[in-house]
């Protein structure tokens, strides 16, 4: 069985459509703070591209460590904090708004993994450079990606055409060989859910751990 979670509906109607041979495939409406699964009910759960819209992952790793069962894995990827410095360079020559998200540092995740409760936390980061025409093209991948501002301070209304034309102009300064430049931190991280999990003040211990010996009764 497989349950694909989502906040937008829309991913959930993409998905239903490219996971139409999945004869088991659930697809749930959801925030990942507040997931509605029950605790110790699924044994894989697999993050791509969705801690960055979460202002405290910490509440995120809290929930993926109650719905998995003792020892169920957990494999995610996110961004770093140098994922589109180019953009929030080119932008921070035109005002002193947030138009980039603020992306968490790899050993901040990695703590709130360890604080967690989480067991053989691996952490590893890849570094790399994409290349388009220009920015809108840039933009339209941002968004494509879900990369996009998630940050409480940002401008809600639209952005002029004066001011999105001087970010254009500012972004030129990182144009090489014809193609803007455009640098993406992919942080990716595994973990598994402790065989002993603490529930409240007690640890909760499953049965199939225990050596209880053949002169014990069942």
């Amino acid at each position: 069985k497989v349950i694909a979670a989502d906040f937008a509906h829309s991913m959930l109607q993409q998905t239903r459509k490219r996971g139409s041979m999945l004869r088991k495939l659930r697809c749930v409406c959801a925030d990942a703070e507040q997931l509605p699964l029950a605790d110790d009910s699924v044994d894989l759960v697999v993050s791509n591209a969705m801690l960055q819209w979460c202002n405290k992952p910490e509440v995120v790793f809290q929930e993926w460590i109650r719905i998995l069962k003792p020892g169920g894995l957990l494999m995610f990827t996110t961004f770093g904090p140098e994922t589109l410095r180019e953009l929030r360079q080119a932008w921070a020559e035109v005002d002193r708004l947030p138009h980039v998200n603020q992306f968490t540092d790899m050993h901040e995740i990695g703590d709130a993994l360890m604080g967690g409760g989480w067991e053989g936390a691996v952490m590893d980061i890849d570094r790399f450079d994409l290349t388009y025409k220009d920015v809108p093209g840039l933009l339209r991948d941002i968004k494509g990606l879900g990369a996009g501002n998630a940050d409480t301070g940002r401008h809600r209304g639209l952005t002029g055409k004066s001011k999105m034309q001087a970010m254009y102009d500012a972004y030129e300064q990182f144009r090489r060989d014809d193609n803007l430049l455009a640098h993406y931190e992919v942080i990716n991280g595994h973990a598994w859910a402790p065989q002993q999990k603490q529930v409240g003040n007690a640890t909760a211990i499953p049965l199939n751990t225990l050596n209880l010996g053949s002169n014990h009764g069942r």
